[in-house]
């Protein structure tokens, strides 16, 4: 019944929606059954669960804990995980299969609901590449299952992208580790159960950082929501840890090994918010299309008009070149090539996605005009979120500088 569903709104989206010259949906879906089965997921899972609700959820600050779940249960929330944790079809994921999730969750345009209702994607991974068999049993399930909910809290006020300058400290004591600083702008902090920390547990530099497995109610331990432009639900917050006893068993891996796990988050990561910028720039220019096809300006619509048209060409081209360059990295990946060695690629990749997003937020907001400037769900609605998140996209992560830089070095220039 629940496929029969999926695939029924999947038909229906699409029978509403301009297949036009730069969709990619039909060619991924083609790579595989299971990929067209997870795009089918996905997207009745956004249309039935988020978009009717995401205005209302970016007004009122935050979205339902029981979403986590309610993910799950859509078969969204555990897709990738491993299945003796409850991860959920398909068993063996590829690459492709990531590009789907982050590319359809894109649709919905308010990219601060992903980015706290899937914390597990950056929070889990170094507690399964890192911790122990008990460590594992302890935290992967429930987190999975959405039961519980993690948070990684890695950027610190005065760091920034300088992972390796870190200030907050892990020093042990006995059978604890007594842990002491600030981490900042951490995606869905207030709801958080856990936090996968990163300390200094050694000397400077990348190689005395040390993760932690943090319980929210450990004594000491506070957090502060930020007040942010855009990713008006994803409760953005500022965690500070005062002097918080952590036991020596909440360690993950070994001491002072942290700083290769945490850079190959930032890939995983990297990889995500260009798949998610380039959809929502196309998703830009589909609404931009929509509205100047039944607006009419001087006695005719606005696609009429040369300068609109022009205009609609330019984002075009834009997104088809991130998505090209996109689709030359997943393939790569695909077929061998590991997120260390393509990291270079990756960062560009970045830096391209959120400047073509931020080019096709703007040219669509003139398209719409005054339509694009108000919040909600009306035409520009989902044109006026992207507006606001263009920041964000360019800065989390790691600057358009800072990639820049690393892709430079990467080529060893």
């Amino acid at each position: 019944m629940a496929a029969a569903s999926a695939k029924k709104m999947s038909t229906d989206s699409d029978a509403n929606r301009d297949a036009w010259f730069w969709d990619w949906d039909a060619d991924i879906a083609a790579i595989s059954p299971s990929h067209a089965e997870l795009q089918r997921t996905v997207r009745q899972f956004v249309d039935e669960d988020l978009a009717p609700n995401i205005a209302d959820w970016e007004e009122q600050g935050g979205f339902p804990k029981d979403l986590h779940q309610r993910a799950y249960a859509a078969g969204v929330y555990g897709f990738g995980w491993p299945l003796e944790y409850g991860g959920t079809p398909p068993a063996d994921p590829d690459i492709w299969h990531k590009f789907v999730l982050n590319d359809e969750l894109a649709i919905l345009c308010a990219g601060g609901l992903p980015a706290s209702l899937f914390t597990h994607g950056i929070s889990l991974p170094p507690i399964l590449a890192l911790g122990s068999p008990a460590q594992k049993d302890r935290y992967a399930r429930d987190i999975i299952s959405g039961r519980k909910t993690a948070s990684l809290a890695i950027t610190e006020p005065g760091g920034g992208s300088d992972v390796a300058n870190m200030h907050t400290t892990a020093v042990r004591e006995g059978d604890e580790y007594v842990l002491d600083g600030v981490k900042t702008f951490i995606s869905g902090g207030m709801n958080a159960d856990y936090f996968t920390v990163a300390a200094r547990t050694g000397g400077k530099g990348l190689t005395g950082i040390s993760l932690f497995m943090v319980h929210k109610e450990f004594p000491g331990v506070t957090t502060t929501r930020l007040k942010t432009q855009g990713w008006l639900c994803s409760t953005t917050t500022t965690v500070a840890f005062n002097t918080v006893r952590v036991p020596a068993g909440n360690l993950l891996g070994a001491e002072n090994f942290g700083f290769m796990p945490i850079m190959l988050n930032f890939n995983s990561e990297r990889y995500g918010m260009a798949v998610g910028a380039c959809r929502m720039a196309r998703c830009c220019l589909e609404d931009a299309i929509r509205y100047a096809r039944v607006r009419k300006t001087f006695g005719r619509p606005l696609i009429g008009h040369q300068v609109i048209r022009h205009k609609i060409a330019e984002m075009a081209r834009h997104v088809l070149a991130t998505h090209g360059l996109m689709a030359t990295i997943t393939r790569a990946l695909d077929g061998g090539a590991d997120m260390g060695r393509t990291s270079g690629q990756l960062a560009l990749a970045k830096v391209q996605a959120t400047k073509t997003l931020e080019f096709c937020a703007r040219e669509a907001s003139q398209v719409l005009g005054g339509k694009a400037y108000l919040r909600g769900g009306g035409p520009g609605g989902r044109i006026e979120r992207c507006y606001r998140e263009v920041r964000v996209f360019a800065i989390g992560g790691g600057s358009e500088e800072i990639m820049l830089e690393l892709a430079t070095r990467q080529a060893k220039l």
